[in-house]
């Protein structure tokens, strides 16, 4: 989730940039490539099962990057259509949509692999409209979510770490990038009959491009 993606993104930078002898940042940074493999259920029917979906845009119901200063990657001209088209919630920490490493993603662009704009959402069940016992607080969101568009840029899946993992690279002076296996199809209720394969091959996917970055 995204609390565990501050702390990996936070430690490894420190890592490549903090000289613990003396407790200074290094002179020179060091530019870390993050990639994230992972499943993800699309929301939109003309997405296949069992295809590649590249995060283009994150959009973030974490807050995450609301705890530090800068707006690098930012979209705010989206996340304000975005708060109009949902009639947010003042309650609900506001959602923020930041793009992914501009060079990152011109590499892994390619033929069948889907260019998507990516929810990242701060729980499994309520919080991407699935429920059990506990009724809803807002009954309609999933289908605004899935209806909104923005100069032709629709939602397109839901996951649990790529908001966090661009907006905390954009600040930090990284680049990140997230790889999807889109595992399910919420508008089709349609499943992969065999989700490890698919994982397998975008990992295998990944590395052969990883070779040629």
């Amino acid at each position: 989730g995204t609390d565990n993606i501050d702390i990996v993104l936070n430690e490894l930078d420190a890592l490549a940039n903090i000289d613990f002898k003396v407790r200074k940042e290094h002179k020179n940074k060091k530019i870390i490539n993050f990639i994230r493999i992972g499943t993800s259920g699309t929301i939109q029917h003309d997405i296949p099962v069992d295809s590649f979906l590249l995060s283009e845009l994150a959009l973030g119901f974490d807050s995450v990057v609301y705890f530090y200063s800068g707006m690098a990657g930012r979209q705010p001209e989206m996340e304000s259509a975005l708060l109009k088209h949902l009639h947010w919630d003042s309650n609900k920490s506001r959602p923020y949509v930041v793009k992914g490493d501009e060079t990152l993603v011109q590499h892994f662009r390619g033929e069948g692999v889907v260019q998507g704009f990516t929810g990242s959402n701060v729980g499994f069940y309520g919080p991407q409209g699935r429920f059990l016992r506990l009724q809803p607080a807002e009954a309609g969101l999933f289908d605004k979510l899935s209806s909104f568009s923005y100069q032709g840029r629709r939602l397109t899946n839901f996951e649990m770490e790529t908001s966090a993992l661009y907006g905390l690279s954009a600040l930090l002076g990284h680049r990140a990038i997230s790889l999807n296996a889109i595992i399910a199809n919420r508008a089709t209720i349609a499943f992969s009959e065999d989700p490890g394969r698919t994982v397998d091959r975008l990992i295998q996917w990944t590395l052969e491009k990883l070779v040629q970055l």
